[in-house]
């Protein structure tokens, strides 16, 4: 894991396997959208396939047009979303707090990140590759597509969020 570790993020100290802060995660789990229906046995599965790692300020976990093949999950800090907008420039389009999952479109689908991610405290975050959820998919089957379900779930409730604001020219509370 420690390749893989310095591959996602080499500037950043790498806390080691999410399920080392499993009694961390599950006391935050109300704040944790993806975690809500889980059960403590099918979180210790997903975290078993996480690392951790601590930003400081001001650090970009996610860059817009950059490519990606795993999500952030916000476990504490704060980060503002920005977005490339045409005419207008980089906007703050959402501010993301401890729960909130970030970079599950390039996840799911391998395309360039949507948004940018930039760190407005010191933030821990766990990453989920692909790879891992591929992993979850082959060894936990319906614990893997239970994830993948909440995920499309999340998706699609984002979805409807920021097409409503973007209709009315407000960017915040899309993530």
């Amino acid at each position: 894991m420690s390749e893989l570790a310095n591959k996602i993020y080499p500037n950043l100290e790498c806390l080691g396997s999410a399920d080392r802060y499993i009694d961390d995660i599950v006391e935050t789990t109300d704040h944790i959208k993806l975690f809500e229906n889980f059960s403590s046995d099918e979180l210790n599965v997903l975290c078993h396939h996480m690392l951790c790692y601590a930003a400081p300020r001001d650090c970009v976990l996610l860059e817009e047009g950059a490519a990606g093949d795993f999500l952030v999950l916000i476990l504490s800090g704060s980060v503002n979303v920005t977005k490339l907008i045409f005419k207008q420039g980089i906007k703050v389009i959402a501010e993301a707090n401890v729960g909130d999952a970030l970079g599950e479109l390039s996840l799911i689908d391998g395309r360039p990140r949507f948004a940018s991610y930039c760190t407005n405290t010191p933030t821990d975050f766990a990453v989920l590759t692909r790879d891992s959820l591929n992993e979850i998919l082959v060894h936990h089957p319906c614990l893997g597509n239970k994830f993948l379900l909440v995920l499309l779930q999340l998706m699609t409730v984002r979805l409807r969020m920021s097409y409503d604001h973007f209709l009315h020219n407000d960017y915040s509370g899309i993530v």
